[in-house]
């Protein structure tokens, strides 16, 4: 095989990197740049995009060669064309030449496991039909009103003290609260578990712990229901059809819950953060002229969850965007500078409103199953928080917003705001349908009274009676649909008495 299959720009030469503060710093052999050094892969988007077109080469950790799809059509072409582009690393040519080491920053990312979201054809077939009739299986509406119930049990935490980190305290808690339920273990639903999967999905010097801690508590799940399933989505795995291994089950459990969390968290965090720093953005929203969910997908056009997602590879020789892919080439799906792609995106600042097109959740046969879980979390969360923190703002300088960004995603580490303290919402009640109350005996309130003398005193009264009536009057339920007389015209000198409310619409009803 020849050098150009695993280099597909030509960097197979001497690495000799430019010392720090260079103008050349942060570029590889052959002058690429390398993904990991850039402090802002916007503006690097871009510049690749002029340099390149819309597919450009550069360079992972350890220098390892690798292209990037910036446009908008080209993502789509290479997601939907499961003949040309699959997920399985295992035929990346760097891999096979020895040049990603087992230790490789990305290795967790990219290295092939036996999940959905890297088989191909039958086996790819029955894994994610498995993960999407578990998720199917999901009530919407019930789903809904957990969200909005959590939301509160989080907001009652800090809704007191008048001031509170928004990520910390309440985007990085819902989601996983959320998936805890969906999942099958709500009792499992606490701060450690929060902290292990931010841990996990950091890649820090205690990552390995912290995904252990995970793992281990899917374990558990898994044996739980395979004794005794339940309605809930790892039961439903566990019972599918597909017949899930045990490994299996933990493995897509632990693959839901990781994407669903980060995703959503993020998403969480882009929304508010908009929503506090735009006041156009929060004029519509509170005028009517834009919903909850119209303002999440326009923070998934703007601040997609995931920058990039790693990776896919060419199946054979072909070409995309104008360059020539080579079997074994790697490639990243980008979301970010795809959807700002100016060939459909002229304008940034225009309103996406009613546009789902963009690639948030990624396409074709790979695409999102869980996509509407995130949704729901995003539009039942932000909505519940803005309707008890309506005067929520942010409280410090938007310089001042820090982010812990890698070339997968972008992470708010706090969002501190302020807001008039509220007092905490009573959550221990249940959603039900309360039991409608008896009507009263005396709904006809408008019958006249014959007898001027007044009422007995309150005191010689212990319950209210019902007002004795001048003459016998027919009950609703009883009257027979006959003509009702004209009564005779009142004797000289004798008062008019008012006919009663019933009276009077038997006679306007048989036209009297």
């Amino acid at each position: 095989m020849t050098p150009e299959s695993h280099a597909p720009t030509g960097t197979d030469r001497p690495r000799l990197d430019p010392p720090p503060g260079c103008p050349a710093h942060g570029l590889g052999p052959g002058g690429l740049h390398r993904l990991h050094e850039s402090e802002d892969l916007g503006t690097l988007y871009e510049k690749l995009r002029e340099e390149h077109g819309p597919v450009a080469p550069v360079l992972l950790h350890d220098d390892v060669p690798i292209w990037i799809v910036l446009g908008h059509t080209e993502n789509l072409h290479m997601v939907r064309s499961p003949s040309q582009f699959c997920r399985d690393s295992r035929i990346w040519t760097p891999l096979r030449e020895g040049l990603v080491k087992p230790d490789h920053p990305l290795m967790p990312h990219i290295a092939w496991q036996p999940i959905a979201s890297h088989a191909e054809g039958d086996e790819h077939k029955r894994l994610r039909g498995a993960v999407m009739g578990a998720i199917s299986t999901i009530d919407f509406r019930s789903l809904r009103r957990y969200i909005n119930r959590s939301t509160q049990v989080i907001v009652n935490r800090f809704c007191e003290r008048g001031e509170a980190d928004l990520v910390g305290q309440f985007t990085e808690h819902l989601p996983m609260a959320v998936m805890c339920e969906i999942l099958g273990m709500p009792d499992e639903y606490n701060d450690r578990l929060v902290e292990c999967a931010r841990d996990a999905l950091k890649g820090t010097e205690t990552a390995i712990a912290s995904h252990t801690y995970v793992m281990e508590t899917l374990s558990r799940l898994t044996a739980r229901r395979r004794a005794q399933p339940e309605e809930d989505l790892a039961s439903y795995l566990i019972t599918h059809p597909a017949r899930l291994t045990d490994d299996e089950v933990r493995e897509h459990l632990r693959l839901v819950l990781f994407a669903a969390y980060e995703a959503t968290t993020n998403l969480l965090s882009n929304v508010l953060l908009t929503v506090l720093i735009d006041p156009r953005f929060r004029a519509q929203l509170n005028g009517g002229q834009m919903t909850v969910p119209e303002a999440v997908e326009q923070s998934l056009w703007n601040e997609p969850p995931f920058s990039t997602v790693f990776a896919y590879f060419a199946k054979q020789e072909t070409e995309l965007g104008g360059q020539r892919i080579r079997r074994g080439d790697g490639l990243l799906f980008a979301p970010l500078p795809a959807n700002v792609d100016p060939r459909v995106r002229p304008d940034l600042k225009a309103s996406m409103q009613g546009n789902r097109s963009h690639l948030a959740f990624g396409g074709g046969p790979h695409e999102c199953p869980g996509q509407d879980i995130g949704r729901s979390i995003a539009d039942v969360g932000v909505d519940a928080l803005l309707l008890r923190l309506p005067d929520v703002e942010l409280d410090c300088d938007q310089d001042e917003l820090r982010w812990t960004a890698s070339i997968a995603s972008r992470h708010l580490v706090e969002l501190p705001v302020q807001f008039a303290p509220k007092p905490p919402q009573d959550v221990s009640e249940t959603p039900h349908h309360k039991a409608v109350p008896t009507q009263r005996s005396d709904w006809q309130i408008s019958i006249s009274q014959s007898d001027p003398k007044p009422a007995a005193p309150a005191a010689a009264q212990p319950q209210p009676q019902p007002q004795p009536q001048p003459q016998p009057q027919p009950e609703p339920v009883l009257v027979q649909p006959q003509p009702v007389p004209v009564p005779p015209p009142p004797a000289a000198g004798e008062p008019v008495r008012r006919k009663g409310a019933w009276q009077r619409f038997l006679l306007w009803w048989r036209g009297y």
